[in-house]
């Protein structure tokens, strides 16, 4: 293959049209402003919106269209005022890689009310008035502000689904105290966010419990997962038996 000239570095897999369907497709990244952090891309999770915005259920794709939100990967330059990381350093990004940062909510960590609208991490205008484009490629530039350190010594691919689905979870559980040992913790569904509340419930030293329409996960939720108690929504008996438990 005939090498990429410099303005075509970026290695990636796109979807031309709503058929969603992705092919290799090669292009320019933004420059890496004195704010920005570049990463060479290791790890990215597949996560259900990538569906939706390649067959543009939206309404609002850009295309040719990079997906992919769920990022992990080694910086490889940073900006001049970047402090924060270094080359070497292991970094995950998100679900957005810019905003105002300036507004009421972004002053207040809440950038995704963003009074400008943050920038997603594909399928928006960027600063520079480029479209962004996700982890389905080979590497990523973001503002240092939506990059986050990942340990050393851990695996990157177990960091990448964090990024989206692991906070995702998270953010509420901790938002409604549900990180204190002993409390119990209702689990509707076992699909990437339940696999992920369980976890998170284990390690808070929950008491789980996991609602699922029938037997087909019992086993992985009990003895991979660590929950404590599996009940089938559909069986109206166990229902009746778990309902004296339930808060609403």
């Amino acid at each position: 293959m005939s090498s990429l000239s410099a303005k075509d570095d970026c290695l990636a897999w796109a979807a031309r049209d709503p058929s969603g369907v992705l092919s290799p497709y090669s292009f320019s990244r933004r420059a890496v402003g004195s704010d920005d952090v570049s990463l060479k891309k290791t790890h990215c999770g597949v996560c259900y919106a990538d569906l939706f915005s390649t067959r543009n259920l939206h309404g609002d794709s850009k295309y040719p269209l990079v997906p992919g939100h769920e990022i992990a990967g080694i910086v490889k330059e940073v900006g001049s005022n970047v402090h924060r990381f270094k080359v070497g350093d292991h970094v995950g990004v998100g679900t957005y890689v810019n905003s105002c940062r300036s507004c009421e909510y972004c002053n207040d960590g809440q950038e995704i009310n963003c009074a400008k609208g943050p920038v997603f991490t594909f399928s928006r205008v960027d600063t520079d008035g480029s479209i962004t484009q996700g982890g389905y490629s080979s590497y990523i530039v973001a503002h240092e502000r939506y990059c986050f350190r990942i340990p050393d010594n851990y695996p990157l691919a177990s960091a990448a689904p964090l990024l989206c689905a692991g906070i995702t979870v998270y953010a509420p559980m901790v938002h409604h105290r549900m990180n204190q040992p002993g409390k119990s913790l209702g689990v509707v569904g076992l699909g990437g966010l339940g696999h992920m509340a369980v976890k998170f419930g284990e390690a808070f030293g929950l008491n789980v419990t996991i609602f699922s329409t029938g037997v087909s996960k019992e086993e992985e939720a009990l003895s991979v997962l660590g929950a404590n108690r599996f009940v089938v929504s559909s069986d109206q008996e166990q229902m009746k038996v778990i309902k004296p438990f339930l808060v609403v």
